[in-house]
């Protein structure tokens, strides 16, 4: 049985807490759509209590490293009345982009009953093509380089809980990338994917062993708490990968409500990266944007910096714009770090971002915000990014 913890602004007004009774002045999309487009219509009251609350819509979407997309933004998230409950959530986003790119991503994140195993998915299938603006720090963006592929990922875990809020796991992770090709019209600016070993096709295959502490209840919108994991990844030859190589993903969250209501909210982000043991792919080697969300460096195109190993820190400040919850506003600011190419593995200088962004409320039941953000970043970067639910 999977099942989640009730996020109505209304009744919520932090994680972990009782719900309060009382009446119900929060909105969101669709009770601007009953009110003002279809007047005789109405929500049915199964659809505001604890159970199934979907969020499906087409999409007409735009990133900077996809140009104008269509497609699909489905968000199907399950809601319990126990307030200790973890949120469950499936995402389901495919798109066709402007740049002829397919891009299908299924994200799993179910907790059972008592929060007691989470499963953990993430699946996708690209047909892409991406900038390639080499390694380091001091990559230019003056290139007229780009890299072509077809890439297969699944990474499945499963997690058990071992004490309150904490849990260990297991699982596999495949990186597959195929029909690779360069179109590289500067070679004398970069050249470092051919200098680091160019190759058609990569396989990066291993096995995971996950550490997860976590007491946020709703990963479409923390209103406190903290969240903390740590994925090891050895990739070995024995399992298909090209080469043994090892990997540690470190990700740590906090979320600090400002005010009792929950209207303001401060949190940080902070991302370690780290390859070792042999050499990863190119194409997996830690990179701007290829989170599992694709969030990492609001400010910068996806794949804009790239390294043997990165640090990454986000802080951003939440609030709500209007009374009714329908609106609200963020101010953020991160930096990257990647580790030095070829000389060393030292890591090298700080890369700003920030911006400004804009939250709307769609589903208030499920706590879900569309992100419609802002950013800038060194060099003369800037472009406007989007998400369904926040962004950390």
């Amino acid at each position: 049985m999977v099942t989640w913890a009730q996020t109505d602004s209304s009744r919520l007004a932090i994680d972990g807490q009782p719900p309060v009774a009382k009446t119900d002045t929060s909105a969101d999309v669709w009770d601007v759509y009953y009110r003002f487009i279809n007047k005789k219509g109405h929500r049915t009251a199964e659809g505001q209590q604890p159970g199934f609350h979907p969020s499906v819509f087409p999409e007409l979407a735009y990133a900077l490293q996809t140009g104008f997309a269509v497609g699909l933004n489905a968000n199907l998230s399950f809601t319990s009345a126990d307030p200790k409950q973890n949120v469950s959530v499936i995402y389901f986003t495919p798109q066709y982009t402007q740049y002829q790119q397919i891009i299908v991503p299924v994200e799993v994140n179910l907790w059972t009953k008592g929060n007691r195993y989470n499963i953990v998915t993430d699946y996708r299938y690209y047909d892409y093509s991406a900038d390639n603006f080499g390694l380091g720090d001091n990559s230019r963006t003056d290139v007229d380089d780009q890299l072509k592929y077809s890439y297969l990922r699944l990474y499945q875990s499963v997690l058990r809980q071992v004490a309150t809020n904490f849990s260990i796991g297991i699982g596999y992770a495949l990186d597959y990338h195929w029909k690779i090709r360069e179109e590289n019209k500067t070679p004398q600016l970069n050249n470092d994917f051919q200098q680091y070993g160019s190759t058609d096709k990569s396989v990066s295959s291993g096995a995971t062993i996950s550490f997860q502490y976590t007491n946020r209840r709703n990963p479409n919108n923390p209103q406190s708490g903290f969240f903390g994991s740590l994925v090891v990844r050895p990739n070995l030859r024995w399992l298909g990968s090209d080469q043994n190589w090892q990997s540690v993903l470190a990700d740590f969250r906090k979320y600090v409500p400002l005010s009792d209501d929950g209207r303001h909210i401060l949190t940080f982000w902070n991302v370690n990266w780290l390859t070792f043991g042999g050499q990863a792919p190119y194409l997996d080697l830690p990179s701007t944007g290829w989170d599992t969300h694709s969030n990492l460096g609001r400010g910068y195109t996806q794949g804009r910096f790239r390294g043997r190993n990165m640090i990454y820190l986000e802080t951003e400040y939440r609030t709500v714009l209007l009374n009714n919850g329908l609106l609200g506003g963020v101010v953020f600011a991160n930096m990257q770090t990647f580790s030095d190419y070829p000389n060393t593995n030292q890591f090298g200088k700080l890369l700003p971002g920030g911006g400004v962004g804009l939250r709307i409320k769609i589903n208030k039941h499920s706590n879900l915000n569309l992100a419609v953000d802002y950013g800038f970043g060194i060099g003369g970067s800037q472009g406007l990014f989007l998400n369904l639910g926040e962004v950390f």
